[in-house]
């Protein structure tokens, strides 16, 4: 008796070719959720964060400048990180350098 092989066979994905789960850019019904759970309390987040920014007694500067960063984040987006590659600000600059150094087989004198 002989194995039939297939030799045209639809099974396994092509590169670039999705066949299950979600699609792209469908969010996941859990994290859909919890987020919305989340947003119900973005006003008593913000005052609390606002109560420590102002400090008072006990709280320490470290706890109101972290508030003060969060508020500022949630408001205007986080700051952009800028890469320099000189101390004068200029571009990152990429070198590359290939080195070719030739050596003599025969060339084991001793001067």
């Amino acid at each position: 008796m002989t194995a039939k092989v297939a030799k045209n066979s639809n099974r396994g994905s092509r590169p670039g070719e999705r066949r299950g789960g979600r699609k792209k850019g469908t969010p996941n019904k859990v994290t859909v959720a919890l987020k919305d759970a989340a947003r119900e309390y973005t006003q008593d987040a913000l005052n609390t964060l606002v109560s420590v920014m102002a400090g008072g007694e006990g709280v320490p500067a470290a706890a109101q400048v972290s508030a003060a960063r969060e508020i500022l984040d949630r408001g205007y987006g986080k700051a952009s990180t800028v890469l320099t590659g000189d101390e004068d600000g200029g571009p990152l600059q990429l070198v590359s350098r290939i080195e070719l150094i030739g050596v003599r087989p025969d060339d084991s004198r001793e001067d």
